[in-house]
């Protein structure tokens, strides 16, 4: 299935992710998942969604998230990602190729997010992750420190 919506042509690229505390990786996946499509859509968990999977809440509330990821020039849409269930989002939106940071890949959930996507026709590419900076050493370091 191709994703065939007002403005969406070609290969049709989904990015779901937190986006917490923008940083240097989350704009390396957004510039290398732009170089491999077509159309480029952004998807920003919610916050409850994100304290479900992870049992905290984000530092960033969602509005300001979309925001900032919906200011890129990179990313051609950026729409709320409601579940943790990609298969949800692609019903949704249609994406052609969904893509995930390699701290996914060969993993229980990326093993079931490439066995569930590819059902449907959906690839799965996993660019490298950012090791030094993420949101998680950012808030550990924040934390850490007192602030």
């Amino acid at each position: 299935m191709t994703a065939a919506g007002p403005g969406r042509t070609g290969v049709v690229g989904y990015v779901p992710g937190a986006y917490d505390m923008f940083h240097i990786g989350h704009l390396n996946i957004l510039r290398r998942a732009r170089g491999q499509c077509d159309h480029l859509i952004a998807g920003v968990v919610t916050d409850e969604v994100l304290e479900r999977a992870k049992g905290r809440a984000p530092i960033v509330p969602h509005a300001e998230r979309m925001e900032i990821v919906g200011s890129m020039g990179c990313v051609d849409e950026v729409v709320t990602d409601v579940s943790s269930d990609k298969v949800v989002m692609w019903e949704r939106l249609g994406f052609d190729v969904l893509f995930k940071g390699d701290d996914w890949k060969g993993t229980e959930k990326g093993d079931r997010l490439v066995a569930d996507l590819g059902a449907r026709g959906v690839r799965v590419v996993f660019f490298p992750y950012t090791v030094h900076t993420s949101s998680t050493a950012l808030r550990q370091l924040i934390t850490g420190n007192g602030y």
